[in-house]
């Protein structure tokens, strides 16, 4: 073991100390190498366990715990976040991989739970910390914004985690993703895909998950489900130019028709996809095989932005291309329905170019007729409109135009009058602001289904799955009392 500590020249250069000594493990102090020891791994952390817990001195038994924290990370699977910084590297503990990575957002997490309870053990703690899981979910926070606020979703999927089908279940960011619902126990996945491909994934990627005792592998290549699975899908899809043999082909092929499929018949409480592939692609398999909720709903989506003032909810950036008065009414009222769930009281803005009536057209009229009528309807929930985007955000500023406006404070729901508004929205929001997407989420479904982004993260994914486990815990909540 050979620590070459000298920046920026260490006292013998790697290649040379491999070239003497190839099974040499080698550590030095600087990044361009495997390996990097340095003093952010464990300083900062060391001090925040410390000071959170009142610790009277940092004594070995502090010291050492937190020795041994690091130690742990080196041997579990490296976070998304750090495999996405360091792509092409092999991040599982061998001789390049001794220590973690300097900046893995897990240390945070980790090293400070640690030594708040060796200085708990060894008595130097002047104020013990009683709920350790509640620290450690305060120090996640710091480095990821959704964990506070997706943390009662979390909660409440544990109580009862649903049956949640993966359409691409072979892939690398789902299979990241699985680690981190199976820790939290907030779901029982099933992962669609060839057994042998996520097997040789999870042993690739240095995950401890373990197919069958952990999660379910439902293989499209196995006939046992064929002849069922095919005539369910060609009776919802035979007189829309499906023939019999594109249906069977599709059970054989297309993942996210088989994970619809397992829903509808029962064989899964939830799915999730759309990793690969288009949105509307997705939406058309899944619409055509789940109907919506019941004749006055419309399928729609809507979005979490997480602010540094609070959460922002927006609708409909991916289904309606231009929704009428009465979708835009379904599209609210939707809205407002899953807000609530998320435990934020809504305050609903429907946006147009028109401000409180500066404009005298189709559209400012759909927007201002929907707004009334919804008014009507759910008298308790603030609702106005039609008007501008600063209007509903700035209460200084919409007092000025108008005095008896009908929500208080900052609107925290936006509902666009098209998708052209609501995508270019959600796109300036998170390119201008430092905002956390949460979703997209489908709403108006008469069973669970929601369509990720191809971009999601890993920690996406778990957010997804966490508002499904949620969902299928209010809704199901009478019968697990009984």
């Amino acid at each position: 073991l050979v620590l070459a500590m000298s920046n920026p020249t260490p006292e013998i250069m790697p290649e040379l100390a491999k070239k003497t000594r190839p099974d040499a493990i080698i550590a030095t102090g600087r990044s361009d190498f495997p390996n990097q020891v340095n003093n952010v791994l464990c300083f900062p952390f060391i001090f925040r366990g410390a000071l959170d817990c009142g610790a009277t001195i940092i004594n070995d038994e502090m010291k050492k715990a937190c020795v041994m924290a690091i130690a742990d990370l080196a041997h579990r699977e490296a976070s998304p976040e750090v495999t996405e910084a360091y792509a092409g590297e092999d991040l599982k503990f061998g001789p390049d991989y001794l220590i973690p990575k300097p900046f893995d957002p897990r240390l945070i997490e980790e090293v400070p739970l640690a030594v708040v309870k060796a200085a708990m053990a060894s008595g130097v703690a002047t104020r013990p910390i009683e709920n350790l899981e509640a620290y450690r979910n305060k120090l996640h926070s710091y480095v990821n914004r959704s964990q506070l606020f997706m943390q009662p979703m979390i909660e409440r999927a544990k109580k009862n985690p649903p049956r949640i089908a993966y359409a691409e279940g072979e892939n690398d960011d789902v299979l990241r993703a699985m680690q981190g619902i199976i820790d939290e126990k907030i779901a029982k996945p099933i992962l669609i895909g060839r057994p042998a491909i996520i097997k040789q994934k999870i042993k690739e990627m240095n995950l401890r998950i373990k197919p069958e005792a952990d999660f379910q592998i439902f293989n499209p290549e196995d006939d046992s489900h064929r002849e069922n699975y095919w005539q369910y899908y060609h009776k919802y899809v035979g007189r829309s130019g499906i023939s019999v043999e594109t249906a069977r082909n599709s059970i054989h092929t297309d993942n996210s028709v088989i994970a619809t499929i397992m829903v509808a018949l029962g064989d899964a409480d939830g799915l999730i996809c759309g990793k690969s592939g288009r949105y509307d692609q997705h939406l058309t398999k899944i619409s055509s095989i789940i109907p919506p909720r019941d004749d006055k709903s419309s399928i729609s989506s809507i979005c979490i932005l997480l602010l540094d003032d609070g959460p922002l909810f927006l609708a409909d950036a991916f289904i309606n291309v231009d929704p009428t008065e009465e979708q835009i009414m379904h599209i609210t009222e939707d809205a407002i329905e899953f807000v609530a769930g998320c435990g934020v009281i809504p305050k609903v803005a429907l946006l147009s170019h028109s401000n409180y009536g500066t404009y005298d057209d189709q559209s400012a009229h759909k927007m201002k007729r929907a707004a009334e009528k919804l008014r009507g309807q759910i008298p308790d929930i603030e609702i106005d409109g039609e008007m501008h985007a600063m209007s509903a955000l700035n209460e200084a500023l919409r007092e000025t135009i108008c005095n008896n406006a009908n929500i208080t404070g900052r609107a925290n729901v936006l509902i666009m009058p098209n998708m052209d508004a609501a995508s270019i929205a959600l796109g300036l929001i998170r390119s201008l602001t430092n905002a956390r997407l949460v979703g997209p989420f489908l709403n108006g479904l008469e069973k669970p289904a929601h369509i990720l982004i191809p971009s999601v993260s890993g920690r996406g994914i778990l957010n997804t799955t966490a508002m499904m486990g949620s969902d299928f815990f209010s809704a199901n909540e009478p019968l697990i009392t009984q």
